[in-house]
């Protein structure tokens, strides 16, 4: 179970602890008292008083009502208030996670069944209860019980102090997609109560001087110190008190005698700090200004590409340019050789001449006329001197121009032939060639000339191959509008398709449940259909054994009431004939009887007849008028 540690605190914040209350006798979870201080942070498990088997597991010291008055706890048994859950229980990869947190310490822990990452992925009910029993004895011995353990688990997580509902519903339907991700945290949470529970069993007591050193997955490094920091802030906390200042200075100066911190050196790295997030932000001012930049970059990076491979072409032309100047060198060596050959002739020549001239004696005149001689072929030398350089000058630049044009001719035609060959069109047995040559092979040595014949030898085909090609892509645009067509209409099905896959998930989803539920009823019913039918194998071994032993009396019994009958048939025989006799002398009196009735009815009829007429001839009015001077008689005199 991972720990976290935190040095700083502010008056505002919402604590993660549990919040006071005065009811200190209530049930629920507990420690020993602040004075136990070696024992802070150990599970403390008790039986409660009522000597049921629920056990209390705490993380925190008792609880004390202080001067601040009592607060709401957000954790465990204490408060009504629900929490939000703020665990990603809809990300995917954290549930991954956390079942191979799962898998893993079952198979550490030596669980007995066989458990995998896929047998985890959606588990039976009983696969659950398997694993929950498991993970729970670890804490303590338990069995959980065969009836009513959807409400057994739930009340065992929240007086471990979970903090988070689990449902009675949800245990029905433990690996169902929507209630195993709660499931699976809640056992993830269990498994961390486990280990710091066997970790506070397996560490021994903090001692004045022990540090208790160690680093966390997440890098923290714990500390005695931090410890003590926490015991002060919780009992603060405690007492009514929600500032938390003097405690954080108090560990700041201790840390920082514990790790020997610099001031100069955390002022170095606060401005490295702040230059490193200002940089962070102006690469993200450049980002936002040039959303496009990595596409401008690669497009720079394929010209450059390009570039790259126009420079090699041109590096291997000066290369053939070079073994060309190398040769003219050579033959350049050679025929200065041959030149200081022929100057050391002409040196021999003039040094034989002026031995000539030195031992001949000439005029004057001679002199002058060898002098003017000279002088005048000094001037034809001079002039045809520079007469060459002109014409070596006129010769390299035109041999520069021969090597500029042959280099851009090269450059063309290798692109020519680069595109030729994507096309497909060199060598002649590529495929859109049609058994036509369109490769074009430079010869300088053949003169100006030498490219003129390819322009009809390719131009021809090369111009009916552009024909085809553009009505071949006419063909395929109008093909191309014709699928996009056709997509558009498999996009549009595509999409009712999927409407109706959701609806078929949604309604799968719903049967899934119902098939739960059901799959849970049947096996409900099928126990109780087990049980009857050993209590019906029972009563019928029963019934067997004493069918056996009274079949005898049975058959004895039978032959006795045969007999019975027979007798019991006579007498009913001659009972029927006196009822018979009996009935027939009833049925004549009843007819004399409603013979004087009729009579009678007769008679009064005829009775009433003869009253109502003379009733109906009697004058009524006139006795209502004596009746009613007589009324006004009597109330006059009164």
């Amino acid at each position: 179970m991972r720990r976290s540690s935190s040095t700083t605190g502010s008056s505002g914040r919402q604590s993660m602890m549990p919040l006071r209350v005065q009811d200190s006798n209530k049930m629920g979870l507990h420690t020993p008292q602040a004075q136990d201080r070696t024992t802070f942070g150990k599970l403390s498990m008790s039986k409660p008083a009522s000597g049921t088997s629920e056990r209390k597991v705490s993380f925190f010291g008792k609880r004390t009502s202080g001067p601040g008055g009592s607060r709401n706890s957000q954790y465990g048994v204490f408060g009504t208030e629900k929490i939000k859950d703020p665990r990603p229980l809809h990300d995917k990869a954290f549930i991954q996670q956390c079942i191979r947190q799962l898998c893993e310490f079952l198979v550490e822990n030596g669980y007995a069944h066989n458990v995998s990452m896929k047998s985890l992925q959606s588990p039976s009910v009983k696969d659950f209860l398997k694993i929950f029993t498991f993970i729970y004895g670890i804490l303590c011995p338990y069995e959980l019980p065969d009836s009513k353990f959807e409400e057994e688990i739930p009340r065992i997580f929240k007086e471990l102090g979970y903090p988070f509902a689990l449902s009675k519903s949800s245990m029905y339907t433990v690996g169902a997609p929507h209630t195993w991700p709660q499931i699976v945290a809640a056992l993830v949470w269990l498994i961390d109560c486990v280990k710091l529970y066997s970790a506070t069993r397996e560490n021994t007591p903090f001692d004045e001087g022990q540090t208790w050193e160690g680093e966390t997955e997440d890098g923290i490094v714990h500390h005695k110190l931090f410890m003590d920091y926490t015991v002060k802030c919780y009992e603060h906390f405690m007492k009514g008190g929600d500032t938390f200042e003097e405690f954080d200075a108090e560990v700041q100066s201790k840390l920082k005698d514990l790790f020997n911190v610099d001031e100069f050196q955390v002022d170095a790295l606060a401005a490295e700090n702040k230059r490193l997030h200002e940089e962070i932000a102006r690469l993200e001012k450049e980002r936002e200004s040039e959303p496009d930049r990595l596409v401008s970059l690669k497009k720079l990076k394929s010209s450059l590409q390009a570039d790259v491979q126009k420079y090699q072409a041109y590096m291997a032309n000066l290369e053939s340019h070079a073994a060309i100047l190398d040769q003219k060198v050579k033959g350049i060596n050679g025929e200065l050789e041959t030149a200081e050959m022929e100057v050391e002739a002409m040196k021999q020549e003039n040094a034989r001449l002026q031995h000539i001239f030195d031992n001949q004696k000439y005029s004057v005149a001679d002199i002058e006329r060898i002098n003017h001689e000279r002088d005048e072929l000094q001037q034809t030398i001079n002039k045809l001197t520079k007469e060459l350089e002109a014409e070596e000058h006129q010769l390299w630049n035109e041999e520069m121009k021969y090597a500029r044009g042959k280099e851009a001719i090269e450059t063309q035609l290798a692109e020519y032939h680069k595109l030729a060959r994507k096309l497909k069109l060199i060598p002649i047995s590529a495929e859109n060639s049609k058994g036509h040559d369109f490769e074009i092979k430079f010869n300088p040595e053949a003169g100006p000339n030498c490219l003129v014949k390819y322009r009809t030898h390719i131009n021809a085909p090369l111009m009916e191959l552009i024909n085809r090609t553009e009505e071949e892509i006419r063909k395929a645009n109008h093909k191309k509008m014709g699928l996009e067509d056709t997509l558009e209409q498999v996009n549009t099905m595509v999409l009712e398709k999927k409407s109706s896959v959701k609806m078929l998930k949604e309604e799968a989803q719903k049967m899934d449940d119902l098939y739960h539920q059901k799959l849970k009823e049947a096996e409900e019913e099928e126990r109780k259909c087990a049980t009857e039918l050993e209590l019906l194998e029972k009563h019928k071994h029963l019934l067997e054994s004493g069918i056996n032993e009274g079949l005898s009396e049975a058959m004895n019994e039978l032959h006795d009431v045969q007999r019975q009958y027979q007798v019991v048939m006579q007498m009913t025989t001659e009972e029927s004939r006196k009822v018979g006799d009996n009935l027939n002398r009833l049925l004549e009196v009843i007819a004399t009887h409603v013979v004087s009735v009729e009579k009678y009815l007769g008679e009064q009829n005829v009775k009433v007849d003869r009253d109502f007429e003379e009733f109906m001839s009697e004058d009524l009015l006139a006795n209502l008028s004596e009746i009613l001077d007589n009324y006004k008689k009597k109330s006059d005199a009164v």
